[in-house]
């Protein structure tokens, strides 16, 4: 049964900095894209990055580009996203995602990936 399970989340002062986790269990996801997806209250999920688990690849959406940073460590088979500078407008449940199959490309799509964690809160008070 595969499993992803996030972590990391909480409250932080503007400015601040966060590292969410996500463990993957149950398999392991070479050559596919894995990703962090957020949802704020009233808003659809959106796309934050993701990463191939073998090449290590990455995309980013325009949002967090310069200040989150996506990687995996294969040995804990774990994924990880690093947040500098954050502002009240990340404040959402941020998602961890992986695909079953392997494709081209890193999509931002939520559709594109198959498992999905709990979501883990993440506020950012100004």
């Amino acid at each position: 049964q595969v499993q992803l399970v996030e972590s990391g989340g909480g409250l932080v002062q503007a400015g601040g900095s966060l590292r969410l986790s996500c463990v993957v269990s149950g398999r392991t996801f070479s050559s596919r894209p894995m990703g962090w997806f957020r949802q704020a209250p009233g808003k659809e999920r959106e796309f934050v990055a993701a990463i191939n688990w073998s090449t290590g690849s990455t995309d980013y959406a325009d949002s967090v580009k310069g200040r989150f940073t996506i990687s995996r460590d294969n040995a804990k088979n774990t994924m990880y996203l690093q947040m500098n500078s954050l502002a009240p407008e990340d404040t959402a449940i941020y998602y961890c995602a992986a695909r079953n199959l392997v494709r081209f490309g890193l999509p931002r799509k939520d559709y594109e990936y198959d498992y999905w964690g709990q979501g883990t809160q993440v506020t950012v008070s100004s």
